[in-house]
């Protein structure tokens, strides 16, 4: 790796700049020619990609370094030091691997992907293996540069890069992300739905971000469930390299429909000459077809429903843009921590007996959906009288208690239980016991 990308390197706009500069030498017929062999210069069509990546990139450069970007603590020296390394999988265009860190702790690497289709498909049309490797390696520059800029905790965080460009005309890039796992959309339909709002309230404020973010409206052109990762049960963007700054330029409203493959929406064309939103009514309906239809409805709290079709109505058919969008969501969050949504039902807790100063062993019991444990049923509730409602909404329960656990938005977890004969001494405590019960009666006269 080259000495001048050492512990703490970064590719500010300058160093971007001179990259570019070192690559016009190679596209130009350097010493070492398109393919590193003397007098063999790049195809045109291949010279002429190149040129519009590099022009993306400087402009892009020129953008970022107009405010603070994010230093990378990584560098060359701390991935010659990385060990355990492992691939976590490829895309079109850069392969991602695991690796372990001298100091500890993990990150995930991006680097191009030689044998990808993008680089396969380049070699196929040009002939030149270098070149459309080095073409490749613009995408993963223009990534780095935008995490620099972009700061937000829906986006995945850069910890560093190494680049090399010491008179191989390929120019090696190599970018030191968080490391996530994948998001598997399945596995979250299992998740309880409060688990699932939080997804799609973090997705609404990364578009509010994006939306109005330091270089523009920035739009998510690949945007699928395979573009994001959780980090600690937070969902992040970590896919950057197919996001735009440019909006669609026009001359008349014609020019501005936005396609999908269900539907299309006209906007105007404003005096500017650009599609008015368009980035960021792109990213919405996305969201809307990949995140809010799956995540949002099911076994959401019936009084909330209502707010959510709303959503989900105005999101379809784009009627609310981001902020409104947000607006909208904070609303269901607010009525959701605060209990309003459990307003004019009748009290039901006058039914049980409350035994203070003792809990319930946790232990198997009967399930519930969607359940924190899968153990037993465990679920969020805002208060004592809520769990209440949902045990004489279950057959099998008996009892319930509420824990000392918090979820996200700091609801405590109640735990409903068939049978409550196992009491313990906690001075912290209350278990709440059906009176019908027999179990409860008895405990009652002793």
């Amino acid at each position: 790796m080259a000495a001048a990308a050492g512990r703490g390197a970064r590719l500010s706009a300058a160093a971007l700049l001179a990259l570019l500069a070192l690559a016009l030498l190679a596209l130009t017929g350097g010493r070492r020619g398109g393919e590193g062999q003397p007098g063999s210069p790049l195809p045109p069509g291949l010279r002429e990609e190149l040129r519009q990546r590099r022009r993306d990139l400087r402009r892009l450069a020129a953008a970022a370094g107009g405010g603070a970007a994010a230093e990378g603590g990584l560098g060359c020296g701390d991935l010659s030091l990385a060990s355990g390394v492992s691939v976590l999988g490829w895309g079109f265009t850069k392969v991602v691997a695991r690796a372990a860190l001298a100091g500890g702790g993990a990150v995930a690497l991006k680097s191009v992907h030689g044998a990808g289709r993008e680089v396969r498909q380049c070699v196929q049309r040009y002939g030149a293996p270098a070149g459309c490797r080095r073409l490749a390696a613009y995408k993963l520059l223009k990534e780095v540069t935008l995490l620099q800029r972009l700061q937000h905790p829906g986006i995945v965080q850069l910890h560093g890069q190494c680049y090399d460009n010491s008179g191989d005309p390929e120019i090696r890039v190599t970018a030191m992300l968080e490391l996530g796992s994948p998001l598997e959309m399945i596995q979250l339909l299992q998740t309880p739905w409060e688990e699932r709002f939080k997804i799609c309230l973090s997705l609404v404020k990364l578009l509010f971000y994006l939306a109005h973010s330091p270089l523009g409206s920035i739009v998510l052109l690949d945007f699928q469930p395979r573009q994001f990762v959780m980090v600690d049960g937070n969902l992040k963007v970590t896919d950057m390299d197919d996001a735009s700054t440019e909006e669609l330029s026009c001359k008349e409203d014609n020019e501005c429909t936005l396609d999908f493959p269900t539907k299309s929406f006209p906007l105007k064309c404003s005096a500017v000459g650009k599609c008015e939103g368009i980035n960021e009514k792109k990213n919405l309906f996305n969201a809307y077809r990949y995140f809010f239809t799956y995540l949002l409805p099911h076994s959401a709290p019936p009084a909330l429903r209502p707010f959510l079709s709303d959503i989900l109505n105005a999101t379809g058919d784009l009627q609310y843009g981001i902020n409104e969008t947000l607006k909208a969501f904070e609303k269901v969050l607010h009525l959701y921590k605060s209990g309003l949504y459990l307003q004019k039902r009748p009290l039901l807790l006058k039914d049980y007996i409350s035994l203070k100063g003792f809990r319930t062993v946790e232990g198997e019991d009967y399930k519930c959906w969607p359940s924190y444990s899968h153990l037993g049923c465990l679920l969020s509730v805002h208060s004592a009288e809520e769990a209440a409602a949902i045990c004489n909404s279950q057959l099998q329960c008996q009892s319930f208690i509420i824990t000392q656990r918090r979820t996200w938005t700091g609801r405590p977890l109640a735990l409903f239980q068939s049978s409550p004969t196992d009491l313990i001494p906690d001075a912290n405590a209350v278990v709440y016991i059906k009176r019908s019960a027999s179990s409860g009666e008895r405990l009652l006269r002793q």
